[in-house]
């Protein structure tokens, strides 16, 4: 019996024995259709997912900077460009301590502050494998030292990189405006409108006139570098190059040689000249007195150099051309001349008796005119070429302000003309609720905000309230001179595609066409020659004219001048005198060139802009060059001027 119940139980073991191998050799199966299952996710379904990932952890992604387009004038020569130069840089992956390399590579170059704390926002920003500026613009001396201890300084590489200049500096500086380094608002507009990824590794972008109109143009398309890394985020070679694609070149109207005339005719004087021509809207010259060299402002100007420019009493750092509003003084006569004609208030005949003063009716306040005892009879062909106030300010008190302020934005006054430059302001053209909005604040009175008489004019003769920019009066020239066809001024020209050669212009198609009658254009143009000719305001300009030429002149008052007392502008502060005036197109009977110019504090119209105007055109024309003879420069003393808000007096103009 034991014999027999030991042989079973041997028996039962034996088979429990055996389903447990079986079941083991289940799950072994089990476990190896598992891992082949795995391993065909992994290889086959997911390899594509895996390979990428995989890839993504050993390669980086290095962007390559363009080319910024070029800048050039009308005929060619450039005005915005990039070099080479060598510059110091660390690559991070590679260097140790950074601190401690920069500590050893300040013993054998300047560093300075401003140079490690812009390295340092680099470093924030950048992949570890790219390399870092430390320091722009090595000299030779510099080079030698810093290539004899480099296999000292792991990570330390010397490298060319692209630069960009303005070599004409301060002539076009309020023109081309500059480039400048990418702050975080621009980094927020470019994400906001999806052009951030085309700015990875870059570092400028435009901040100024044309340098920032044209960015889009300008920036080009940015390059990548495909670069194969270590596990520790080390650069070891690099797999795949995206060459970038250079920014667009870009050609203006402007004749450099005509902005540097007109800037020697200028001198040490303060103000501003636009000169466009009619048929096209292209921006000949575009002056600003005094400019300002955009070059340090590339890489961040020093704070005290921008701390004399902006507390300058002399404002370098402001556009008059652009932003600059002044009132106008009789340059505005001629517009209000066709306002008269074409709204039927006057006839060229109808004359006035001009004693030499204008009083409103039961009013005691006399407007006085420019010329003691007044201008005798005078038509409308007298009233623009001898400048007549007294005709001007009886002419806006028959018009009121609504007439004015219907047909004056036919030649842009008070609104802005659409230049391709950024920072444009409209000017003011005066009416009641233009008045009412001004003086809204609570420190006003109700008189403040109250339209008088007294105020439209004022308006007649440019003075009072009107305040415009010289591009205004230069862009309201251009469509007188042009019969009414109103051509928008710009002053990019054409655009080169670099890739494809593909040039696009900026064709001239009118943005209004006015249809002034003729016979009321040839009146106000023949008194706008009158104005060159004996007895106009400036006949004195005129001697060996070889074109015919029509032009106004203007004196626009800055302070007011109390009734009776009698302007001397040598007891008056320089900053506050007078300003200078003349607008101008020649020649008369097909106009090739129409321009303001505005010379700040320069006295009466006749003796300081009407000279430059008339030596511009001569030169633009003819191609002669007259000697300039820098006049005195500005006075550096006196308080900052009036604001050009102001009203100034309801005296006369004195052209």
């Amino acid at each position: 019996m034991g014999k027999k119940s030991a042989q079973r139980h041997e028996g039962h073991d034996a088979v429990q024995f055996q389903i447990r191998v079986l079941l083991l050799g289940v799950l072994v199966l089990v476990c190896f259709g598992l891992l082949i299952w795995r391993f065909s996710v992994l290889q086959i379904s997911r390899h594509a997912f895996y390979s990428t990932q995989a890839d993504s952890n050993r390669i980086g992604i290095a962007p390559v900077m363009p080319s910024r387009g070029l800048i050039v004038d009308r005929n060619g020569v450039v005005l915005a460009h990039n070099y080479t130069a060598f510059t110091l840089e660390l690559r991070p992956d590679r260097v140790g301590d950074v601190d401690q390399t920069i500590a050893e590579l300040g013993k054998l170059v300047d560093i300075g502050p401003k140079d490690i704390k812009r390295f340092k926002q680099l470093l924030s920003e950048s992949k570890s494998f790219e390399t870092l500026p430390l320091k722009l613009r090595l000299t030779d001396d510099e080079i030698a030292k810093v290539a004899a201890q480099v296999y000292r300084l792991p990570g330390v590489e010397i490298k060319a990189r692209s630069f960009r200049e303005y070599p004409y500096k301060a002539l076009t500086a309020h023109v081309i405006g500059y480039i400048g380094r990418l702050s975080e608002k621009d980094q927020q507009v470019l994400e906001e409108t999806g052009k951030l990824v085309n700015y990875r590794g870059t570092t400028h972008i435009g901040k100024l006139g044309l340098e920032q109109k044209y960015e889009d143009d300008l920036h080009g398309v940015t390059g990548y570098e495909e670069v194969e890394t270590d596990a520790a985020g080390r650069a070891i070679r690099v797999l795949r190059r995206t060459p970038p694609i250079a920014g667009n070149n870009i050609q203006l109207s402007l004749d450099i040689k005509l902005q540097q005339y007109a800037d020697e005719l200028f001198g040490d004087r303060r103000g501003a000249l636009v000169a466009i021509e009619p048929a096209t809207g292209g921006v000949l010259a575009f002056v600003s007195k005094p400019g300002f060299d955009p070059n340090p402002f590339v890489d961040g100007i020093d704070a005290q150099s921008w701390k004399e420019l902006n507390e300058s009493i002399y404002r370098p750092l402001n556009n008059r051309a652009l932003r600059g509003m002044y009132p106008p003084g009789s340059t505005f006569k001629p517009f209000m001349a066709m306002a008269a004609l074409e709204m039927g208030y006057r006839r060229p005949g109808d004359a006035i008796a001009d004693p030499g003063f204008f009083s409103l009716p039961g009013s005691s306040h006399r407007f006085r005119d420019d010329k003691a005892g007044g201008h005798g009879y005078v038509d409308m062909y007298k009233s623009i070429a001898a400048s007549c106030d007294t005709y001007y300010y009886r002419l806006a008190y028959d018009m009121g302000i609504e007439a004015i302020d219907r047909f004056m934005p036919k030649f842009g006054f008070g609104q802005k003309t659409g230049i391709d430059l950024p920072g444009e302001v409209e000017g003011i053209l005066p009416s009641p609720a233009w008045k009412q909005k001004r003086f809204s604040g609570a420190r006003f009175r109700d008189e403040h905000r109250k339209w008088y008489v007294g105020d439209v004019v004022s308006i007649g003769i440019g003075q009072g309230y009107n305040s415009y920019t010289p591009l205004q009066l230069a862009y309201a020239t251009s469509v007188l001179a042009n019969d009414g066809v109103a051509f928008k001024p710009h002053i990019a020209w054409h655009v080169t595609d670099v890739r494809t050669g593909k040039v696009s212009t900026v064709e001239p198609t009118p943005i209004a066409r006015h249809d002034f009658k003729p016979e009321n254009l040839a009146v106000v143009k023949q008194g706008m020659r009158g104005v060159l000719m004996p007895g106009g305001t400036a006949f004195g300009i005129s001697g060996g004219l070889e074109y015919a030429m029509a032009g106004k002149t203007g004196t626009a008052q800055v302070i007011t001048i109390k009734q009776g007392e009698k302007y001397n502008a040598s007891r008056i502060h320089e900053l506050h005198r007078d300003h200078s005036w003349f607008i101008a197109f020649a020649p008369a009977d097909q106009p090739k060139i129409a321009m303001a110019v505005l010379v700040e504090n320069g006295g009466f119209g006749a003796a300081a802009a009407a000279p430059i105007a008339r030596k511009l055109t001569d030169f633009y024309l003819l191609g002669k060059r007259a000697e300039v003879a820098p006049p005195a420069a500005a006075s550096k003393s006196g308080s900052k001027p009036a604001t050009p808000e102001q009203p100034a007096s309801q005296e006369g103009d004195h052209d």
